[in-house]
């Protein structure tokens, strides 16, 4: 059973994003404030969940929620500012938008940077090991699938739709035959063979 969050007392919210890892598409993070008495069973780290739990789990815990938000950061910023620091970004956003604001930060990983003298945790796999964590980590999740979707009717070759820009065989496959498009990011190694030297 995940616990509700980190501290007992204060209005604390969850923060996690997706995409980190992708070739294609925004990072987005979420965050979510839930209220004292949550309880799901079935909420835990949207990894673990299949697509149908996700879209099922996302309408509830919006409806529930005391407060949430969504970002999305685009690939311009991306390639500006590293992968990092745009997941950091996304969710500070996020938490900017709270009304009420967070007395305390949840952050899955162990990477964040202050934001506005509110106290945070940065826990690793926090969204396997609290709900308002593993919360934020859904609709993080069920947003960038919703824009990935969006942007595969643009270029369909890339199958963004199943794959949401992560380096499948297939979506790399694809970037050898057609190029880039403009929500690949540059800034990343697109291709394994990208940055080989021939030495000879």
């Amino acid at each position: 059973m995940l616990k509700l969050k980190y501290t007992n007392d204060s209005i604390e919210c969850g923060t996690d994003e997706a995409g980190r890892g992708c070739l294609a598409g925004p990072v987005t993070a979420a965050a979510i404030i839930l209220p004292d008495d949550f309880n799901s069973t079935l909420l835990n780290d949207s990894k673990q969940l299949s697509e149908k739990n996700r879209k099922l789990l996302k309408p509830l815990l919006e409806d529930c929620a005391i407060a949430y938000s969504v970002t999305h950061v685009g690939i311009k910023e991306i390639d500006t500012i590293n992968i990092l620091n745009a997941s950091i970004a996304a969710m500070q956003r996020s938490i900017e938008k709270l009304n009420p604001q967070p007395e305390h930060i949840a952050v899955d990983g162990n990477r964040f940077k202050p934001f506005r003298n509110i106290p945070h945790t940065c826990i690793i796999k926090g969204d396997g090991k609290f709900l308002n964590i593993a919360a934020a980590s859904i609709l993080a999740k069920t947003s960038r699938d919703e824009f990935m979707e969006k942007i595969h009717e643009e270029f369909p070759m890339y199958n963004w739709k199943k794959n949401k820009g992560y380096p499948t065989k297939e979506h790399r496959e694809a970037i050898k035959k057609y190029g880039i498009t403009k929500y690949h990011r540059t800034s990343f190694k697109l291709l394994p063979d990208q940055l080989t030297l021939d030495l000879q």
